[in-house]
């Protein structure tokens, strides 16, 4: 019997991941890896009950890296650790960002964030987002095959998310060349794996933002963060605002610029596609959710049981790593019926897991959607074909597409495609 592919360090499933969990959901909706003993969750079903549940059995504390590393203490069988897990917690990677916390904490700093991020607010920056995207567009539409990951889909969200801060226009192109390419969870540097903050680079630059705005407010979003406080009326200290500043900017672009590329990518393999959303735009969002669907941004985020429970039949004792498979449960056929064809007219477009679900659900969803919406309907308003560049990917029936090394996001390298002006 072949060796049990290791979902953590195969470059081929980092490539192709549908195999690897349709291998697993051929065990059951919930089943143990042999490389590092987490339980994979492949279900539809399973999938919602762990990322909605309430009662704390989960933590967040592995959300990002899952079992690398391990857990720097060891969880005694039968026991509820909670309180050894709070005297580890620095020790863990991402800790000091929201993605990581847990219970009360994580409650009233989401909550803080999400009173800042409105829909009025985002309304605001629409007429923005169309026009930076017409601007980035008037660069490589007609120019040949360019790299739309990198001079599109990822200068979109850089630049998105840095008007809705409030970030100096002299500071955004340079923002956008340090916040680079998502961080190797294979072989990346020790920083990127394991540290408390992968943000530290940012933080000079954000911190100063942050004082200019405690000084001299604005009307942008880091003027209200800077001077923001809690529903109890506690103030939290500079270094909290800039962890939620720098995480807000970091995540506020690398999902969505995801999300865009991927969705170039299927119209650029189906030209009656684009046909068909050139005839109906308003049909972009349905094609945008299928795409959360399809092949999502995220495929997996990781709980720690932090006390004995379980997943329908399956015990989970204290100390598991339970990895929510996100995009195997959007390809769950008990729940999306035939799940490899992509069907914008699919009943129930918005069950997918594409921003996870939940308390831990992504708290930029509609920023997120808007982006995306905007950048595809510019984008196939202004072209009459968007065609995938043999020369770098190879014949159609034979592409080869290159993704970042990370086991949890699902990040093309690079796409390289033409895009023939529209007359």
């Amino acid at each position: 019997m072949a060796a049990e592919p290791n979902f953590f360090a195969d470059p081929a499933i980092i490539a192709d991941p549908r195999g690897y969990f349709e291998t697993m959901r051929a065990k059951g909706p919930v089943a143990r890896e042999n490389h590092h003993g987490t339980l994979m969750v492949t279900g539809y079903d399973a999938a919602v009950e762990v990322l909605t549940n309430r009662d704390g059995t989960y933590s967040n504390a592995c959300s990002v890296v899952g079992p690398i590393p391990e857990l720097p203490f060891a969880a005694a069988e039968g026991a509820d650790f909670r309180e050894e897990l709070e005297r580890h917690r620095q020790d863990l990677p991402w800790a000091d960002h929201l993605v990581c916390f847990d219970g009360a904490k994580h409650a009233e700093h989401r909550a803080l964030l999400g009173s800042l991020l409105t829909y009025k607010r985002l309304k605001q920056n629409e007429d923005y987002l169309h026009g930076l995207a017409d601007r980035l567009l008037d660069g490589v539409i007609g120019q040949g095959p360019r790299n739309v990951m990198r001079e599109y889909a990822h200068a979109t969200t850089v630049y998105a998310i840095s008007d809705l801060l409030g970030i100096p226009l002299e500071d955004r192109a340079e923002l956008l060349e340090l916040i680079g390419a998502p961080p190797s969870q294979l072989d990346g540097d020790a920083v990127h794996k394991v540290g408390p903050d992968p943000l530290i680079f940012l933080k000079p630059r954000f911190d100063g933002y942050l004082r200019q705005r405690q000084a001299r407010p604005g009307g942008d979003l880091l003027s209200e963060l800077a001077n923001a406080s809690f529903r109890d009326g506690r103030k939290p200290d500079l270094a909290m605002l800039s962890a939620l500043a720098r995480f807000l900017f970091g995540a506020g672009q690398d999902t969505t610029s995801r999300l865009i590329a991927m969705a170039i990518l299927i119209l650029g393999e189906n030209p009656g596609l684009q046909a068909r959303l050139r005839a109906e735009p308003a049909r972009i969002p349905d094609f945008l959710e299928e795409a959360l669907r399809h092949d999502a941004p995220v495929k997996v985020a990781y709980r720690l049981a932090v006390a004995d429970t379980a997943i329908g039949e399956v015990p989970v004792p204290a100390g598991t790593l339970v990895t929510v498979c996100l995009s195997a449960a959007n390809n769950d056929p008990g729940h999306f019926p035939d799940p490899q064809r992509f069907d914008i007219g699919r009943p129930a477009l918005r069950d997918h897991l594409g921003f996870s679900r939940g308390a831990h659900g992504c708290l930029g969803a509609p920023l997120g959607r808007m982006e995306a919406r905007i950048a595809i309907e510019r984008l196939l308003a202004r072209t009459a074909a968007i065609r995938i560049s043999d020369e770098h990917h190879g014949p159609a029936g034979q592409r080869r597409y290159r993704f970042e090394p990370t086991y949890t996001f699902r990040s093309l390298a690079d796409l390289y495609v033409a895009l023939d002006p529209a007359d």
